[in-house]
């Protein structure tokens, strides 16, 4: 299956504006992430999908192709849709701008439930929360699955509850947002109208799980932490010092 990764970005972050382009060890937060994305086996190609023209340029100064978009789009989901509109790929990872310590084995944890189920279209990486601050810190997405592994809600509130047991005592997941889909899935997504609850919690991947389409949670063995505000930024800074990943790109 022809795979290519989509990592959409743009400057207008509300609550860190123009974080794809802050510094982050010596190099763009978007840089970090664009090479180590391109760095999996699983890809056949990595692009950005960018409505601002400061980010293609920045892209292709450390040589990345970008894609230029409408800057209508709400949903990340939607950019991407719209960036591989003319390509044959089958699958489309979606990697967010904001996840400078993916790992490209990520990628491959990712794509690897396609290959066994033909009907699935479209799979979530999720990591276990070891810290209880961010089990209540609203820009980590909260996942609860059934099962089979199959999300059955996404929440920026803290889900599930503790009310009987404490925070060590519960499984809590986040969502990581390393997302392939299934090209169908992808262009489907972008057809569907927007529902109440992705309005609500301003979650992406509640549109397919309100029109009743399966979304596979895969658990990751990598850490990994969303850049959201600029102390993200620093704490990111901090764990990805040691990182011998940083001298393969």
């Amino acid at each position: 299956m022809k795979t290519i990764a989509i990592i959409p970005a743009r400057m207008g972050s509300s609550r860190f504006p123009g974080k794809p382009l802050a510094k982050l060890l010596g190099r763009t937060m978007l840089e970090h992430v664009y090479k180590r994305v391109a760095l999996s086996n699983a890809l056949d190609a990595t692009y950005i999908a960018t409505c601002d023209e400061e980010i293609r340029q920045a892209a292709e100064a450390f040589g990345a192709p970008a894609i230029m978009t409408s800057d209508k789009h709400e949903r990340a989901s939607d950019r991407v849709a719209e960036a591989v509109a003319g390509m044959d790929a089958e699958l489309i990872v979606m990697v967010q701008g904001d996840e400078p310590m993916t790992h490209p084995h990520m990628i491959d944890t990712a794509v690897a439930p396609f290959r066994a189920d033909p009907q699935l279209g479209c799979v979530n990486l999720v990591r276990r929360i070891e810290n209880e601050a961010d089990f209540y810190d609203v820009n980590t997405i909260k996942v609860v699955m059934n099962q089979r592994g199959d999300a059955l809600y996404m929440s920026r509130q803290p889900i599930p509850t503790l009310t009987k047991s404490g925070f060590a005592s519960t499984s809590a997941y986040k969502q990581v947002c390393i997302i392939p889909f299934r090209r169908a899935t992808l262009l489907e997504y972008a057809q569907l109208p927007t529902t109440p609850l992705e309005q609500l919690e301003s979650i992406d991947m509640l549109r397919l799980l309100e029109h009743n389409i399966r979304v596979k949670m895969v658990e990751t063995e990598f850490n990994s932490q969303a850049v959201d505000t600029e102390a993200d930024l620093a704490r990111v800074a901090k764990l990805m010092e040691s990182d011998p990943l940083l001298s393969s790109y």
